[in-house]
């Protein structure tokens, strides 16, 4: 039932605070969900390694890290909090590729320590209450309102790499099934299909909708150093290096202003519809939505939710190229559905993904609906 999961999120959440100092539990709680202008910071998000917003594991100690990790998974299966804790581990891995150098304005720029936790409001009971926990490359976002839970996106996962060497020639690939099963997808089209769904043999930098807190008609690829909390580092050294970066990431994928009319978010779909699929091919789309929903526990997954008619309402978009270890990106888009794929920087071994419920992310809708009836 949803009404366990929530709880069992209450209780995890009363277990970490009741560890807390009066000094943590300053930084680890928020303002209440509101919807209004106070509600403001529940609703920011990021997935680039800064500042996220809560008490971060450097800030906690081992028995505080250990409730903090009960309470991520809590909202998660266990795929999907094995595939978060492999990517606060590839934090180490990243260091690594990087020379163990200090980047981004602090003493370790890839850290797996500064993954921050914030709950909202006061868990359990009624009204009102959330909790959000991200860092470099994870971005988890639920709100529970009336013991019940009510929203889970936006839900970000990303990996970099994305593929990385294993002993014994495996392959550490996070996320590969979200990636791989578009592409099956799109390459079992026939050619006129495939100019449907193929909207531009380039690909944007990043997500096209990036970490905006509302999604809206025409919004375009956000540059890297926008997506950040302040807007520049206290070093300006480090801030010309984002900087830097980040003209560096929209130069490589040369992405103009034909690129950016093709791919800008619409509200109404583009590419080709499940409802235009054959029977093989609608399995394919089935299974793609799995690596999305199948994040949270199961008896909150909307996947049991889509039946043929639902099926047929949902688009699948692809740009670049359809050769694996090239840059490319997708879109899966229907009613209050967005999925965002995108794998283009580091020579297209950095992988991002996105869920989302456009108009209804955070539970505005919900949060609406109860001040009504309560207030």
């Amino acid at each position: 039932m949803v009404d366990d999961v929530a709880a069992r999120m209450a209780e995890a959440a009363r277990a970490w605070l009741e560890l807390l100092t009066d000094d943590q539990r300053s930084i680890a709680v928020g303002h209440g969900p509101s919807g209004d202008a106070t509600d403001g910071e529940r609703r920011r998000w990021f997935y680039t390694p800064t500042d996220h917003g809560g008490l971060t594991f450097h800030q906690q100690r081992p028995a505080q890290q250990r409730a903090a990790m009960r309470l991520v998974a809590s909202g998660l299966s266990r795929p999907g909090f094995v595939t978060v804790a492999t990517t606060i581990g590839l934090e180490n891995v990243l260091d690594h590729a990087e020379g163990f150098v200090a980047r981004f304005d602090r003493e370790r720029g890839r850290d797996p320590g500064l993954y921050y936790l914030r709950v909202f409001g006061e868990p359990g009971g009624h009204g009102a209450w959330g909790w959000r926990f991200g860092g470099h490359h994870v971005s988890l976002n639920n709100l529970v309102v009336d013991g019940e839970l009510v929203a889970t996106t936006p839900c970000f996962m990303g990996a970099d790499p994305a593929t990385s060497e294993l002993l014994g020639g495996a392959v550490n690939r996070p996320l590969a099934r979200a990636e791989d099963l578009a592409r099956e997808l799109v390459l079992s089209l026939g050619p006129d299909d495939q100019r449907r769904a193929i909207l531009s043999t380039r690909a944007p930098s990043d997500l096209v909708t990036g970490n905006r807190t509302d999604i809206g008609e025409g919004d375009r690829v956000i540059p890297l150093d926008g997506i950040w909390r302040d807007e520049r580092f206290s070093d300006a050294a480090e801030w010309q290096k984002l900087r830097a970066a980040s003209d560096a990431i929209d130069a490589a994928a040369a992405y103009g202003e034909p690129e950016h009319r093709s791919l800008e978010y619409t509200a109404r779909p583009k590419g080709i519809p499940g409802r235009d699929l054959n029977p093989g091919q609608r399995e394919l789309l089935y299974a793609l939505l799995g690596t999305y929903f199948g994040r949270v526990p199961e008896s909150v997954s909307p996947l049991a939710a889509y039946d043929e008619a639902a099926l047929d309402l949902v688009h699948l978009a692809w740009a670049g190229s359809t050769e694996q270890g090239a840059p490319h990106y997708y879109r899966v888009q229907g009613p209050r559905l967005l999925l965002e794929w995108d794998n283009t920087q580091r020579n297209a071994n950095h992988a991002h993904s996105v869920w989302r419920d456009p108009g209804h992310d955070f539970g505005l809708d919900v949060l609406s609906a109860h001040r009504r009836e309560y207030h």
